[in-house]
């Protein structure tokens, strides 16, 4: 294959018009090569695993399978799309990574079971297959910060692929090849939950399906309209605030990190990990510190869209019924389905390759918000 299709989507450019814009303009939007491959993770059974009160774990393990497949892309210095969805997450990757990725997320797959007695489901499908479908996957590239660039997607190409996969009829590899390497390296779950920034806010974890493929940029372009009207600017909804961030403190927090990343408890390195996060304290006082908790608040995955809208939003109660009144016209008038799932606090897992640019962190509401969003979603799209 060549490089020059395995840089497809490190060539595209990076719009900066307002998001409810750039939806509606089609020809910003380019269709992924049809030798690319999707790979999606997703935690089996994690409504139950949430009811547990699991759900930071979920939350990591999510994020541990990102950075598992993001190492393998920084070590070819390829950049992919890739999408956080709370218990899982979604790949579009070039030939010539597929198979390192998959090998490595098998091998997390292992330790996942083996630790956390949670069963993390890890498959792929060709894009072109999903073409042959009749699904599409249309990319572009977004930035509302100028720092911190998102892929969206449009099409109902990435359903598709969670639909085959999560199915009973695919096939896993029982385990990785030989000879392949895991490396969690950068995977943190250092902060606390977050409060929202102001204390009269809640979180809200927000899902929205367009019902009909062909208007999904046209839903997509009103929801978000109506999200900037009634929350404000990207940054005014932001659920994460320097002022709210707290360190983990005891080892017990620290303790699913490490089993996460090195497949079993390293006394070692949890010791480690405390001292790292002791001496955070004094590093956020310094000048580079406190510049790096500057962009972590703009590096915060907070807006998904891969084909469905997934967002992590603050705002007043009386924000969210606006809005929630405003959405529910447009699922009586047949254009989307829609579910929240309202929370007090956010919590954040991270993937820090380096404290200056090499940073990124998944944002998702307490108590499993994303998780059991998708289970109302699910439910409302079955009675359709």
């Amino acid at each position: 294959m060549s490089a020059n299709n395995d840089l497809f989507y490190s060539r595209l450019p990076v719009n900066r018009i307002p998001l409810s814009e750039l939806l509606t303009e089609a020809h910003l939007f380019y269709q992924v090569p049809d030798t690319w491959h999707v790979i999606v993770t997703d935690i089996k059974g994690s409504t139950a695993v949430v009811q547990k009160g699991l759900h930071e774990t979920v939350n990591l393990i999510a994020t541990g399978s990102i950075v598992a497949v993001l190492n393998i892309c920084f070590k070819a210095n390829i950049t992919v799309p890739f999408f956080f969805g709370g218990d899982g997450a979604s790949f579009i990757v070039p030939p010539s990574v597929k198979d390192a990725a998959m090998a490595a997320l098998l091998l997390y797959r292992h330790n996942t079971l083996e630790n956390f007695n949670i069963e993390l489901r890890a498959g792929t499908i060709d894009v072109s297959e999903i073409y042959a479908r009749g699904h599409a996957l249309r990319i572009t590239k977004f930035t509302s910060s100028g720092n911190f660039t998102i892929p969206i997607l449009l099409g109902s190409g990435l359903s598709y692929a969670e639909k085959i996969i999560k199915g009973n009829d695919y096939l896993f590899l029982p385990q990785a090849p030989q000879g392949h390497e895991l490396d969690l390296s950068g995977m943190q779950c250092r902060w606390d939950r977050i409060k929202p920034p102001a204390n009269n806010y809640e979180v809200v974890s927000l899902i929205v399906l367009a019902t009909d493929n062909l208007q999904q940029s046209s839903a997509f372009q009103k929801v978000i309209s109506y999200i900037d009207e009634i929350y404000g600017a990207p940054e005014k909804r932001q659920p994460i605030s320097i002022a709210k961030l707290r360190l983990k403190a005891s080892f017990t927090k620290l303790g699913s990190e490490i089993r996460a990343r090195f497949g079993g408890m390293k006394v070692f390195s949890l010791i480690q990990s405390w001292f790292t996060t002791v001496f955070g304290y004094i590093y956020f006082q310094t000048k580079t510190g406190r510049s790096y908790l500057t962009r972590l608040v703009e590096m915060s995955d907070t807006l998904v869209i891969d084909g469905k809208i997934n967002t992590v939003i603050a705002g007043t109660a009386q924000q969210r019924q606006s809005l929630e009144e405003k959405l529910n016209r447009l699922e009586q008038a047949g254009e989307i389905f829609y579910a929240c799932y309202v929370s007090k606090e956010s919590v954040m897992s991270c993937y820090v390759r380096d404290m200056k640019d090499g940073h990124i962190h998944f944002v998702d509401g307490a108590g499993g918000g994303y998780t059991n969003a998708a289970g109302v979603l699910k439910l409302k799209c079955r009675k359709a």
